[in-house]
């Protein structure tokens, strides 16, 4: 029995299997952050940039079919699953014909799982990448068995627990929705701590708030969340990652900071709080809306398409005679609820926590 165990360990060693938190939890779902901002969130920035300042090359669609239309920023956030898949495979150190063959995986993982896609991704293509290794060079044919067990492995069981993984984050959903029954106070703490951290999570916020039509007071109390999440970690952690990780956590995701919460889930309490503070505060004293599309309710700052939303939904208002027009407290409110309160507490937050030790030199630190 000892000896079996010593050639299995063996072999797992040959094949760069680790099973490990660090490999799993950190190396690989830091990749899969990266891929989803190279292409979900660098295509969302793109068509932001194309509709808001009429930029011909990237507002128009390049390609238009019966079916579909899509711009650059078009493709590039339709190419998230197999982006994912790929950077996660990457990270595992798969060989080419195993990273290659996760891109269909992905695609068909993150197709299934619906606003749990990136989590069914992560877990799917962890499991593939590691049975494509398993094989990988052990048979003549080695050009049929690699990509044809990856895959196999891979959209099988994609089929079997995508869809289970998309019904637990529609269940954030329904936590979301339920809260947006509470007294504004409640409900603005409620959503926007759930929705900040949902953002953060390798779940899709954005996904969660398209498909609840979440807009109104509740789409506001999003906005704070996720604002809270990404402007705070950015400002928390500009020691570690200076201008760069500003850049990419601020407008890009703070899903970047995930293998960190992995090693100390002590460094999400400041923005977390952050975003328990601003929910109300866009709820109770700014009477923050979000009146344009849900699906801006879920991006926060991330190419600006959170406070962009609001402000089409203030237009709007004003041509359907619903409001006279922009005032300096609505301006003041998304400033202060977007930027300034996450930026300013944060950090101050943040600072306590290092001084009792909760977060060390170096927690907060992104991956080159």
């Amino acid at each position: 029995m000892e000896k079996e165990k010593s050639k299995f360990k063996q072999f797992l060693e040959r094949k760069n299997i680790e099973i490990s938190l660090k490999r799993y939890g950190i190396d690989a779902l830091g990749a899969m952050a990266q891929g989803l901002f190279c292409t979900l969130l660098i295509g969302t920035i793109l068509n932001t940039l194309g509709t808001q300042f009429h930029i011909g090359f990237l507002a128009q669609p390049v390609f238009e079919s019966e079916t579909m239309s899509l711009t650059i920023g078009g493709f590039a956030s339709a190419m998230v699953g197999p982006a994912m898949a790929a950077a996660i495979g990457y990270a595992l150190k798969a060989p080419p014909l195993v990273l290659f063959s996760l891109i269909p995986v992905g695609y068909a993982t993150n197709l299934m799982g619906g606003a749990g896609g990136p989590l069914a991704v992560l877990v799917v293509a962890i499991i593939a990448a590691e049975f494509g290794k398993a094989v990988s060079k052990e048979t003549k044919i080695d050009i049929l068995v690699t990509p044809i067990v990856t895959i196999l492995v891979g959209v099988g069981l994609a089929c079997l627990i995508a869809a289970p993984i998309g019904a637990a984050a529609a269940w954030v959903g329904n936590l979301i929705m339920w809260a947006t029954e509470l007294k504004p106070f409640l409900m603005g703490i409620l959503v926007s701590v759930i929705v900040g951290m949902a953002l953060t999570l390798p779940i899709s916020s954005a996904a969660i708030c398209a498909s609840l039509g979440l807009v109104g007071l509740a789409g506001g109390a999003a906005v704070a969340g996720c604002c809270a999440q990404m402007v705070g970690f950015a400002f928390m952690s500009f020691k570690e990652n200076r201008w760069g990780g500003l850049v990419s956590q601020g407008i890009g995701t703070s899903m970047l900071q995930m293998p960190n919460i992995v090693r100390n889930p002590r460094i999400w309490i400041p923005p977390t709080l952050v975003s328990a503070i601003t929910g109300p505060i866009a709820t109770c004293v700014f009477h923050l809306e979000m009146n344009g599309t849900p699906v801006s309710s879920g991006m926060g700052t991330c190419g600006l398409v959170g406070q962009i939303g609001v402000y089409t939904g203030w237009i709007a208002d004003i041509e359907a005679g619903i409001r006279e027009s922009i005032t300096a407290m609505d301006w003041a409110g998304l400033i202060l609820i977007c930027f300034v309160l996450p930026a300013v507490l944060t950090p101050l937050i943040g600072m306590v926590l290092r001084r009792i030790g909760w977060i060390g030199e170096g927690d907060l630190k992104l991956e080159d």
